[in-house]
């Protein structure tokens, strides 16, 4: 019996250093290429650099375009998570507390919005932004990002507005509160993990997304940070060294973000499992 308890911890221990090693090694691999040149990068391209150029991390930093950049995804990526939160609460408050007549079918044209990526709007959305004069503004790109993560967080938000028993709101209204007071001053605060982890999940969506940027966006007046790596392709050749070390950079704040939240996400989870 300990025999196999024991071979099963090791199994198990095998695994998540597996794992880790499938996420650490590639991040690693980017920060070391950062340090090399491009030419370096084709003759010795899994080897330490015969020398580290710093400059290539230093140059990025000192960019005052970089800086744009992230700014500009900060700005769209909390724009875009106050919009998709609060439609999304309202939404999900409507669908998890209140009974009338088609309510499972309008829970169900959301559901249906998580099985069609971004893709297949592509024209049609274009279009849409041509004609409300959307194109190469940053609500071009939050107003959509927002309705494409309604599904998502109106699906998280509705599972635990249903957890809460209903002899809170009961409670609440017999000592005069109002639905939309109830909804403000009780359910929110009850909901803040869920809230939280819908947030996080968010601001990191926005944050990651290329497509839509690149495809609204034009000009680096309000070029976001996973736009800008293509300042380094250039026609005939492209700068991987940069390119690398752009994206190692781009990524800190990410992490830096989802470290500081990561308590959060999986608090709010681990409260939806439990309660449901």
């Amino acid at each position: 019996m300990k025999v196999r308890r024991a071979a099963r911890g090791l199994s198990l221990h095998a695994v998540v250093w597996l794992i880790g090693a499938f996420v650490a090694v590639p991040l690693v691999y980017a920060v070391i290429s950062g340090f090399k040149s491009t030419g370096e990068l084709t003759t010795n391209p899994f080897g330490p650099p015969e020398r580290w150029k710093a400059g290539n991390y230093t140059g990025i930093l000192g960019d005052g375009m970089f800086w744009r950049q992230i700014a500009n995804s900060a700005g769209i990526a909390v724009a875009t998570t106050c919009c998709t939160v609060a439609a999304s609460a309202m939404a999900a408050f409507v669908l998890a507390r209140y009974a009338f007549r088609g309510r499972e079918l309008f829970y169900t044209l959301f559901t249906i919005g998580l099985m069609f990526p971004f893709a297949v709007a592509v024209l049609p959305l274009f279009l849409l932004l041509r004609t409300f004069g959307l194109l190469d503004n940053p609500l071009g790109v939050v107003l959509p990002q927002a309705a494409f993560g309604l599904p998502t967080t109106i699906v998280i938000l509705r599972g635990f507005f249903r957890t809460i028993p209903a002899e809170v709101e009961e409670a609440a209204v017999m000592d005069g509160c109002g639905k939309f007071r109830f909804f403000w001053r009780i359910l929110l605060p009850m909901a803040r993990p869920a809230l939280g982890t819908v947030s996080v999940l968010a601001v990191v969506a926005s944050w990651n997304n290329f497509f839509l940027p690149l495809l609204v966006l034009d000009g680096p007046t309000w070029q976001t940070v996973p736009v800008g790596v293509q300042q380094f392709q250039g026609q005939y050749s492209t700068d991987y060294a940069l390119v690398l070390a752009y994206i190692v950079l781009a990524m800190v704040p990410a992490l830096a973000f989802y470290a500081v939240a990561e308590r959060q996400l999986i608090g709010g989870l681990t409260a939806g499992a439990t309660k449901g």
